[in-house]
């Protein structure tokens, strides 16, 4: 799949990792659609990357909204060659307190409900939209990227959440990419490390250090651009398929 002139979707488009896969692809010829929340910054950032960008507001967790959404989305440009599902949450908590109480449910409930359901839903309805392309030489109709994350594999203490919901990413990478073959559809997942997004803006250069001594090279925060880039090869490399990449310079995560 050729970068240039593609279209791809992108939920959790208005900021972070989303917004750096936007701007990578469209540097490189390609259209895209920010799938966000309505007050996220989703229409801001499609006006700062350009024409070739468009915005549509939903919730993940709104299945009536989601189905909505896709539609749009693939109206905008005529049809959906990529969905990239960056659209997420991260939120620390132990399962039992100092005080010996058990946290709400409702914190897994809802990771599991925004991570895992969420993405599951908008795929569905992408890799309907998706079937309907024509496909190109090999056969390819279109690719689905998910971006889980290493707590997936190794979640630190408070993960318990957010590490679980991860985790059926990952899991559901090998059998989706199986449904999806018959259709031409590849499935790939990113497994990101410690990554330079909005979360981390207000912490200082010390603790920087601290977060990326456990990187076994380079010594640096990912950047937007390095997922941005690793979804522009995902598109090229068409034998890439089924598989977790871990994009953390060779990081494992530590209890805490």
């Amino acid at each position: 799949m050729e970068v240039h002139d593609s279209v791809a979707v992108v939920t959790g488009g208005a900021s972070g990792l989303g917004a750096g896969v936007v701007r990578t692809l469209v540097g490189r010829g390609a259209r895209a659609v920010i799938l966000d929340l309505p007050a996220s910054k989703g229409a801001e950032t499609a006006a700062q990357v350009g024409d070739a960008v468009a915005f549509v507001p939903v919730d993940v967790t709104d299945p009536g909204g989601v189905e909505k959404a896709v539609v749009e989305a693939r109206d905008v440009h005529g049809r959906m060659d990529v969905l990239v599902s960056c659209a997420g949450i991260s939120s620390g908590q132990r399962v039992v307190g100092r005080d010996g109480v058990p946290k709400p449910l409702e914190h897994f409930r809802r990771h599991i409900e925004v991570n895992l359901i969420g993405l599951f839903d908008v795929i569905r309805h992408a890799a309907s939209a998706m079937s309907a392309n024509q496909p190109n030489a090999e056969g390819e109709r279109g690719l689905i990227i998910n971006i889980a994350s290493i707590a997936g594999y190794e979640g630190q203490v408070g993960q318990s959440a957010y590490g679980s919901s991860k985790a059926g990413v990952i899991g559901l990478t090998l059998p989706l990419a199986r449904d999806l073959a018959p259709w031409g559809i590849r499935v790939m997942t990113i497994a990101p490390g410690t990554m330079d997004t909005p979360m981390l803006a207000n912490l200082d250069g010390d603790f920087i250090t601290e977060l990326v001594a456990g990187n076994i090279f380079p010594h640096r925060l990912g950047t937007p651009a390095d997922v941005g880039a690793l979804v522009a090869h995902f598109m090229e490399n068409t034998f890439l398929n089924g598989e977790v990449v871990r994009l953390d310079a060779g990081l494992r995560l530590a209890t805490r």
